[in-house]
This record gives structure tokens, sequence and C-alpha cells, in this order.
């Protein structure tokens, strides 16, 4: 779970900037539409609707961007055509990589992936190999002040929850994928607040990376974070937590 914890607590730590941007939002939308139109528009009948709906309730997005969103994905609304892709790769120190992407022009996003990869010590592989060493999770997010650990043990361990771990700022909530909308709905039912609610490939092993290499590897995952047609990069390394605190320093 390590490479996971790391990279997602340096993805917090730039949530607020990717929100001034506008960044988030286009995630978020793009993901309800896609959802509305592999599953349909209703979100009791359609599960990663009803994820992508609470993720952006827990950005504060407005009600009417998602019904609008929704009704582009079921084409009630005209709007561009999405597809989802998923790549698979090598970064510096032979760290796997998994980026998912949702593009309307997929000629064009290969080859801006494979550019980032290449010119920074990485290769983009086949589909298929380095996705053997991930496994899908659900992970929640709650503030550290909005609940005790026995309040919030009780609250999602009930509702399917396999751990609760303390992230520091935050606590970590683990789930199957099968289990994460009872226990965001738990959450919510219990006025519990979020600050991420996502389904996320987390690797099995891990990579360890020092020295320099650390640098390497966060500038490449940085720029394949912040293209604009990626939702979300996985990877499986770890870092030592004094040289994360100095490079944050």
């Amino acid at each position: 779970m390590s490479g996971h914890s790391k990279w997602a607590t340096i993805k917090h730590k730039k949530a607020a900037q990717d929100a001034k941007r506008g960044k988030v939002f286009t995630r978020l939308i793009r993901e309800i539409q896609i959802a509305s139109r592999e599953g349909g528009g209703e979100p009791d009948a359609n599960p990663r609707l009803r994820t992508a709906i609470t993720a952006a309730k827990g950005q504060s997005m407005p009600q009417d961007n998602i019904k609008k969103a929704i009704l582009r994905g079921t084409g009630q609304l005209e709007g561009t055509s999405f597809e989802e892709i998923t790549f698979e790769g090598y970064g510096p120190s032979g760290v796997a990589v998994i980026v998912e992407v949702v593009t309307d022009n997929r000629n064009r996003t290969v080859s801006e992936l494979r550019h980032v990869f290449s010119k920074n010590g990485g290769n983009l592989g086949e589909n298929g190999c380095v996705g053997w060493m991930f496994s899908k999770h659900s992970m929640i997010t709650v503030p550290k002040d909005a609940s005790s650990e026995e309040e919030l043990m009780d609250i999602v361990l009930s509702a399917g929850a396999e751990d609760l771990r303390d992230e520091g700022e935050r606590w970590l909530i683990v789930s199957p994928p099968e289990a994460h909308n009872d226990v965001a709905k738990a959450l919510e039912d219990a006025k519990v607040p979020t600050e991420s609610v996502e389904v996320s490939m987390v690797s099995q092993n891990t990579v360890q990376v020092k020295g320099k290499s650390v640098t390497t590897v966060l500038r490449m995952l940085d720029l394949l974070e912040d293209h604009d047609d990626v939702q979300n990069v996985y990877s499986n390394f770890d870092i030592d937590d004094k040289e994360l605190e100095a490079l944050s320093a």
C-alpha cells in the first residue's frame, strides 16, 4: 500500500492548486459522462455513476454541473464523445506505472504519453505488462479531526470495510471494491465528511527509490498527472519518509 500512500499524499498537496486550474472538475465531469454513457443516468442503478457523483459532491461541484454531465453522457445533451484507455509501462528505476485516460483523440494521447515516458527515463509498454502487479481497492480518506478512530471504525467496518489506517493528517479507509458504495453511503449517513472517495489500483509489491532517482520518478508521475487527458496515475514506488520530507522542504 506504500506506493499508493506516498503518491496519494503528494496528490493531496497538489489538490488546491489543481482545483484553481479547474482540473479536478474537468476530470470528475468526464467520469460522470462516461459512467452515464456506460450504465445509464440513474445513480441508484449505476454504481460507477454513484461513486462519481459522490466524488463530485466531495469537491463541492454544483448540482447543475453534475446534471449536465449526466445528460451529455446519456446523449440527451450534445457533447464531446470520449474514450477510456488504460496505458501501462515502466518509469525510472523500473517502477511500474498505470495511467488511466479519457480522451477524444486516441492517437494524440498515445503520442503525448509515449513522449512523457521516453523523455523521463521510462517506456510505454504493452497492456498487461504491469497490470498484474496491482489490485483494485476502495480508498476513502477522512480528515483526522472529522471523527475519532473508534467512531469511524464502528461506521465503516459494519459497512464492509477491511481496514482503517492512520495516514497522519487523515484516516484512510480500505475496502473491497464491491463494498465501496456501502462504505461511502455509511459515511454520508453518519455525516462524516470525506476528502477523497475512489476505487484505486494498489500495488501488491513496491520498488524502493532512492537518491536522485526520487526526483526523476516524481517528475515523470507529476507530468503524467498534469496531462489534460489523464484521469488517474498509479505506481508501485516506495520512498523513504525522510527523503520525501527533504524534497518537500
